[in-house]
């Protein structure tokens, strides 16, 4: 069975040509992840994604008739980025588009993976909660301040849609893997090969010469083994690259940690069929005996303005943790009667510190954003004006890459969800709707 995986997200783009040759032989799944939680909490927050609207309907333009026209179905997780109902719908409203100019017909299934307050508070008081971190402790607290919570499914409800014979899959928040193992699995083949290749190929093209997420991959399953080539001519997979991508953010280099359980690597090995083409065999799958489920949660934390600055006087550049000192003392003075405590939080981010210049990012994050940009101009204009022993200039110290220099970012979330729940099913939280398109 051939699979494809479109690019390493949606959005980021793709070569024509790659595609072209992918379809030039019988492609059984095509497949796209198009989120992730590596821009972090804002996206799911703000309900916004993080890649492209016309990005996004760029790549699905040219992919989706090819892949109706080829009867291969079309799976898409993780959809607008961070893979809540809100992020499901933006991308469903660009499928319609799409659609629409197109005069395409398809059956459509649609997983939604949000879940309630309510559904992890009885997971968080019946003790089936697991601290991904025993720094990071989940409390009741922090349910009733999320204000999204999605869960990160697994193949379970992608098979459920693709036994119904739907055309296309939007998913929620889903596993990067669930994409590409859940065709296999269905069509039952070895479920230790299947998420192993699924876990290579997720990003596209990033496992073969040159390095790419924004190009198509190609994977073959047979009963046995899996091979990986990519479409485009111009790249080749090497077992350095196919075997560095199995590692791709992943504690331990032999396990691939799963809803369904475990993936073990300990007896594969990657053999180089030819000049473009790997080979895998001998992974494992091992079934869990608790099932569980990922859940990911956000709460908003304040408003945040910046100013990015450059400081090009070796002597400053010496001297700059005195400055901070100098001009923190400043802000807290002069804020003491007219902003509540603790109101704001700030953050100074540095890059370079050479003799000569240093790059400097004023971060201030307030309870509103009124309150971040008073702090944020009262630092930034101290420290541009800001004497310390030794200075001899009477100019400023800091030079604006930007006017205005500063910059209202906006809400700002941090994750107040990022745990482990125990599930008695592993479709018990997705919601399902197929519909004709």
């Amino acid at each position: 069975m051939k699979i494809v995986a479109l690019c390493g997200l949606l959005g980021y783009g793709y070569s024509e040509e790659a595609l072209r040759i992918a379809f030039s032989e019988k492609v059984d799944y095509l497949g796209v992840d198009a989120g992730s939680t590596d821009p972090g909490p804002y996206y799911l927050g703000s309900g916004k994604s993080f890649t492209d609207r016309a990005a996004v309907k760029r790549d699905i333009s040219l992919a989706l008739p090819l892949a109706l026209e080829h009867k291969a179905p079309f799976i898409i997780g993780t959809a607008g980025g961070a893979g809540s109902c809100s992020h499901v719908e933006w991308l469903r409203e660009i499928i319609f588009e799409v659609a629409r100019e197109q005069g395409l017909h398809f059956k459509l299934g649609t997983i939604y993976s949000d879940v309630t307050k309510e559904y992890v508070m009885e997971k968080l008081n019946s003790g089936k909660i697991r601290n991904l971190s025993e720094h990071f402790p989940l409390t009741h607290e922090a349910v009733e301040e999320s204000e999204r919570i999605v869960s990160q499914v697994g193949v379970a409800p992608f098979i459920k849609l693709l036994s119904e014979g739907v055309d296309v899959i939007v998913s929620g928040r889903a596993c990067d893997t669930a994409i590409y193992a859940a065709p296999c699995i269905m069509k039952g083949y070895d479920a230790g090969l299947a998420f192993h290749m699924a876990k290579i190929m997720e990003c596209g093209a990033m496992c073969s010469e040159p390095v790419a997420a924004a190009d198509v991959m190609q994977a073959y399953i047979y009963d046995d083994h899996f091979e990986l080539r990519p479409a485009n001519p111009a790249r080749r997979c090497t077992i350095g690259r196919v075997a560095a991508h199995t590692l791709y953010e992943q504690s331990n280099p032999y396990l691939i940690f799963e809803p369904d359980g475990v993936c073990d690597l300990t007896h594969s090995e990657f053999v180089q069929k030819d000049e473009r083409t790997v080979s895998v065999t001998g992974s494992l799958f091992k079934e869990a005996e608790t099932k569980t489920l990922k859940l990911e949660g956000v709460k908003r934390s304040g408003y945040r303005t910046i100013c990015p600055a450059t400081v090009y006087d070796p002597l400053t550049v010496e001297k700059f943790p005195e400055i901070v000192k100098t001009v923190n003392a400043f802000v807290k003075e002069n804020t003491q009667k007219t902003l509540p405590e603790n109101s704001y939080t700030v953050n100074y981010k540095t890059s370079g510190g050479a003799e000569s210049s240093l790059g400097v990012v004023i971060d201030v994050v307030g309870k509103t954003q009124e309150i971040a940009d008073t702090v944020c101009a009262l630092i930034r204009s101290r420290m541009l004006h800001c004497d310390y022993e030794g200075r001899k200039s009477t100019a400023g110290n800091l030079a604006f890459p930007f006017s205005p220099s500063d910059i209202h970012v906006g809400e700002v979330y941090e994750f107040s969800v990022f745990h482990i729940a125990e599930v008695d099913s592993l479709l018990e939280t997705s919601e399902f709707t197929v519909e004709e398109v």
